[in-house]
């Protein structure tokens, strides 16, 4: 049965149901796999209308595919949006946000905690495009409010910082993009719709790198747009949303779809200019990891919690970095934003420095030493020699990366065997320092 029978349904049936009909030619229950390039015209005036979109319907799987399509619209429900637009890549949700945006000489502000290829996109490939990216401290609001002006286009922050988990006061930050008349933008992959829906505490658009705890498995690359449908973007900041287009029949792209008139213009425009599709067979993975994800995430942020503890009180455990534990400074506001848990990512610092947090990544055997985030397995990784290395010494401390720091992604293992495989790394990278020394 559709969901489109109801008007309130909880998170978990949404995760099951939204944005999906049961088929209307075979009657599959799951969603089928579109995997097709293009779609039949009825005749010259029906392609003519998809064209100018004056209806709905498909053209080609470039701009919407219909299993896409499913789960462009169960992201939206599950964030509290009016529509999304799912492509190929995290790295391409930002990239097509910002630039629907902010063109040759316009300015984005962005809070400096970010995942390393993210600094490196908006540090030095945003140049290319002529776009200047202005970095500032996202706990300091005057440090905000002072990087706008005439040029500015939009503000961006991390729900989690990538690998400082810095918390973004989503709250705070909106109403200084608001009273500018700005749009907030925020990346929600660490957190995903379950343990935050960052457009009820004030933001505008969401992305997220589906790759991650979306898909859940690291199988598929992957991102999506969120439109919450609720910014003015008729205030004069942004001509080129009321502007009438040739191609859409002489309208605007408010006047084509008033609420998403931010995800039509993503669409239509750039995501269709510069092909940045999701294939459907990813999409549908997609989809499978949304009907888990509940369950997931709750098993996650539960070996979260029990790991931090654990490596809190290690002795060979310098550190640790995870909201989720009393007395972490950012505990009152993880307990605000993230009352079902403070995700399952976190860094700690191994005791002996660099070369022993070399040996522990060296020594794992459960853990897996990838680049990658959000996997029902359990991940580590060296930040400082791996995803933030194309950054200065100065660029790594200010995102919040340290010679020592180790990021852990906490999977879905019995927590045991989690903690087993981390002590004898940690031992190992002991016994490694001690024969140095000798």
């Amino acid at each position: 049965m559709s969901n489109e029978s109801y008007d309130h349904l909880k998170f978990n049936t949404i995760a099951q149901h939204g944005g999906q009909s049961i088929d209307t030619h075979s009657k599959a229950r799951a969603v089928p796999i579109y995997q097709t390039t293009s779609y039949g015209f009825e005749n010259i005036d029906h392609a003519a209308s998809l064209f100018q979109m004056q209806e709905e319907g498909y053209i080609y799987s470039r701009n919407a595919n219909p299993t896409n399509r499913v789960l462009e619209k169960r992201m939206a429900e599950l964030e509290g949006g009016a529509d999304a637009f799912a492509v190929s890549s995290g790295q391409s949700a930002i990239t097509i946000a910002l630039l629907t945006l902010a063109k040759i000489g316009d300015e984005i502000i962005t809070t400096n905690a970010l995942y390393g290829g993210t600094y490196t996109l908006f540090a030095e490939t945003f140049k290319r495009f002529g776009v200047t990216v202005r970095f500032v401290d996202g706990r300091n609001l005057s440090e905000v409010t002072k990087a706008i002006n005439e040029k500015t286009k939009a503000i961006y922050t991390e729900t989690i910082g990538n690998p400082g988990l810095q918390i973004a006061d989503i709250k705070a930050v909106s109403k200084v993009a608001h009273d500018h008349g700005l749009p907030l933008i925020v990346d929600s992959t660490f957190t995903t719709p379950y343990l935050q829906q960052p457009i009820a505490f004030g933001a505008d658009i969401v992305v997220h790198s589906t790759t991650k705890f979306i898909g859940g498995h690291g199988t598929s690359i992957g991102g999506i747009i969120v439109d919450a449908g609720k910014f003015d973007w008729a205030n004069g900041r942004f001509p080129e949303f009321t502007i009438p287009v040739p191609a859409l029949n002489h309208r605007s792209y408010l006047e084509l779809n008033t609420e998403s008139a931010f995800i039509a213009k993503a669409r239509f425009d750039l995501g269709q200019n510069l092909g940045m599709s999701l294939s459907p067979f990813n999409g549908w993975l997609f989809i499978q990891g949304l009907e888990s994800l509940p369950l997931r995430m709750k098993q996650h942020v539960e070996n979260a919690k029990q790991i931090a503890g654990f490596l809190d009180e290690h002795e060979l455990v310098t550190w640790v970095n995870y909201p989720g534990l009393v007395g972490n400074e950012q505990y009152e506001l993880a307990n605000t934003y993230l009352p079902r848990g403070a995700g399952s990512i976190f860094t700690f610092g191994v005791k002996g420095g660099l070369e022993a947090a070399k040996t522990f990544i060296q020594s794992v055997k459960l853990l897996s030493h990838v680049a990658n985030v959000g996997d029902s397995k359990s991940l580590v990784i060296h930040p400082a020699s791996t995803t933030h290395s194309r950054l200065s010494s100065d660029e790594q401390r200010i995102t919040g990366v340290t010679p020592e720091q180790i990021r852990i992604s906490v999977g879905l293992e019995d927590v045991q065997d989690i903690k087993a495989d981390i002590h004898q790394a940690l031992v190992a990278s002991r016994e490694a320092k001690l024969t140095e020394q000798s």
